[in-house]
């Protein structure tokens, strides 16, 4: 009765904490802080992720996460640490039950390190679910019924694509290639093309702004909102066709500016699309053919972050031939299926790891 109940969505790229009761309490960057001497942790989230690349030299501004799991584990605990005080309070009498999500490939090592980290943290009981189970349940999918669901949980550090049925995981694809990994193929474009260093906030930006997955700039002015085949443009998209993008010389170490279209970037990301569609394409193929039928008549659901990116959606139905839609709130989803279960645990109780 007195024992809170949080669920965090500890990505690579985004952390998501949600608290029963109240829902979705706080979405910050997965970004910390710390002194190079003493290791003490000066600043987590937005304020740890405006440092990135803007440090002294007795500062530095780290992702404890890396392709979905904890690079540096001392660090995460802090990150948790921090998350769980500023959802249920510092000066607390119970400690809180908490559920961490993990992705589906990850080691018995790697799931140790998580649950040992959340414990260390201030937890009383700490719970693992699967990503995409979590994704499925958040994005409203009837995951109990004796019926094939494909989703596909695009991130910022890996790539979840599980066929779900009765309530557990038939098949899973993990390829820990997404969001971040788009990034940094857009500062390689740019490096080799324009012999232009940019940062890494400078790639999320371009991504963000004028990333495609198709490269037909298909936004109209006239209809803010809509593009011209009638569906919707997503959060943060705008209808322009290229962006000014500021970095140092390569060869005179002069600041710089260059104009990058939209075209150059879906040129850039390709070749990790092509790997995201890969992942989905193999499960597909390991599919049960009664699965599959199934999945050809509700089409495949996409969460995380990086399925908001511009046509990527129908980048995947045109590579596999399946109808594909970008589930609500996709980035929520994982979040808000962990707080489901989290509320339901004897539901899923098949599905959970506790510690």
């Amino acid at each position: 009765m007195f024992t809170k109940r949080i669920g965090i969505d500890l990505g690579t790229a985004n952390s998501l904490v949600w608290l029963a009761g109240e829902g979705v309490v706080l979405n910050e960057p997965t970004v910390v802080a710390v002194t190079v001497d003493d290791n003490r942790v000066v600043a987590v989230g937005n304020e740890a992720k405006e440092m990135l690349g803007r440090t002294p030299g007795n500062i530095v501004a780290t992702r404890p996460m890396r392709d979905g799991v904890i690079a540096d584990y001392v660090i995460t605990e802090a990150m948790l640490a921090y998350f769980i005080d500023r959802t249920v309070g510092r000066h607390r009498l119970f400690k809180p039950e908490v559920m961490i999500c993990v992705p589906t490939g990850v080691t018995q090592v790697e799931r140790r390190a998580v649950l040992d980290a959340t414990l260390s943290a201030g937890a009383k009981v700490a719970y693992l679910i699967e990503e995409p189970l979590a994704a499925a349940i958040g994005a409203k999918i009837p995951i109990a019924q004796a019926s094939g669901n494909m989703i596909v949980d695009i991130g910022g550090g890996s790539t979840e694509v599980a066929v779900i049925s009765l309530g557990g995981v038939v098949v899973h694809k993990s390829a820990r290639v997404a969001g971040n990994k788009i990034d940094e193929a857009i500062a390689g474009f740019v490096k080799k093309k324009f012999n232009l260093i940019i940062g890494e906030r400078m790639s999320e930006t371009i991504k963000v702004t004028i990333g495609d997955a198709m490269g037909n700039p298909d936004v109209t002015p006239a209809k803010a909102g809509v593009q011209k085949d009638g569906s919707q443009v997503k959060p943060g998209m705008t209808n322009q066709d290229s962006i000014e993008v500021r970095g140092r010389d390569l060869y005179t170490g002069m600041p710089r500016m260059i104009e990058l279209t939209r075209g150059e970037v879906t040129e850039a990301i390709m070749p990790v699309l092509l790997l995201i569609v890969g992942a989905v394409k193999s499960a597909l193929e390991e599919t049960p053919p009664e699965l599959a039928a199934d999945i050809i008549d509700k089409g495949i659901v996409m969460a995380g972050g990086t399925s908001t990116l511009r046509n990527m959606d129908k980048l995947l139905t045109q590579m596999t031939g399946v109808p594909c839609h970008v589930a609500e709130d996709a980035l929520l989803c994982v979040v808000r299926g962990t707080g489901v279960a989290l509320e339901n645990i004897e539901l899923y109780k098949r599905s959970i790891s506790k510690r």
